[in-house]
């Protein structure tokens, strides 16, 4: 084999041993490729479950019942009248929920049909419990198995913190039924305990505190 002959021999085997080099590269590139994808196909499945559920919890919805007083029934018959209409709670906190929605009022549908709380317009003034924030504050407080300040199970105590103006025994007996009838449908709470910012039974003309005995 002449020199010329050598050279081109030494060059060929350059090329090839350069093709080879190029084909493994490409080869180990293609593979890792493919893991990265495989992983990253995983991590969003993973994502989008982790949404699914977080979405199915924030959607959970819990049907409820706002007992309101009606015209003429609760006004002519009797004081303690009420009757349900329908609601659904964003919250697990359904008794606090429905108070809330009692003191909102009926739709202007269940208005027309003679629905109404006079509960709304008793509440005036700033809300005594806006501690720790300076403004603001809720209606009132709810709190499970307590009469009062007492442990007692199957009790629950509402405690307004914003004053409440009655104008007379009907509007206190109604308010008081609706407020009982919308608590006493979880099978939590047994009894209620209605209590005026100043910690006194909402209603009690004697003075006596007599909800607390």
């Amino acid at each position: 084999m002449n020199t010329r002959q050598n050279t081109l021999y030494v060059h060929l085997t350059r090329l090839l041993s350069l093709c080879m080099l190029l084909f493994v590269f490409t080869l180990l590139s293609a593979c890792g490729s493919s893991s990265l994808i495989s992983q990253q196909s995983t991590a969003n499945a993973a994502t989008s479950q982790t949404l699914a559920v977080t979405t199915s919890q924030t959607a959970a919805d819990f049907p409820i019942k706002v007992f309101f007083s009606k015209f003429p029934d609760s006004i002519d018959t009797n004081f303690n009248t009420v009757f349900p209409v329908n609601r659904v709670a964003p919250t697990t906190a359904v008794g606090t929920y429905a108070i809330q929605m009692l003191i909102a009022g009926p739709t202007l549908d269940e208005r027309s049909v003679g629905y109404f709380s006079e509960l709304n317009s008793m509440l005036s003034g700033p809300s005594t419990c806006s501690a720790p924030h300076p403004v603001g504050g809720p209606d009132f407080t709810l709190t499970l198995n307590k009469k009062g300040s007492k442990s007692e199970n199957g009790t629950a105590t509402l405690q307004f913190c914003r004053t409440i103006t009655s104008s007379g025994i009907g509007t206190d007996a109604r308010v008081q039924a609706e407020i009982n009838a919308t608590l006493k449908q979880f099978a939590t709470i047994q009894k209620v305990v209605i209590l005026t910012t100043g910690g006194h039974c909402f209603g009690d003309e004697s003075g006596l505190d007599q909800c607390l005995k």
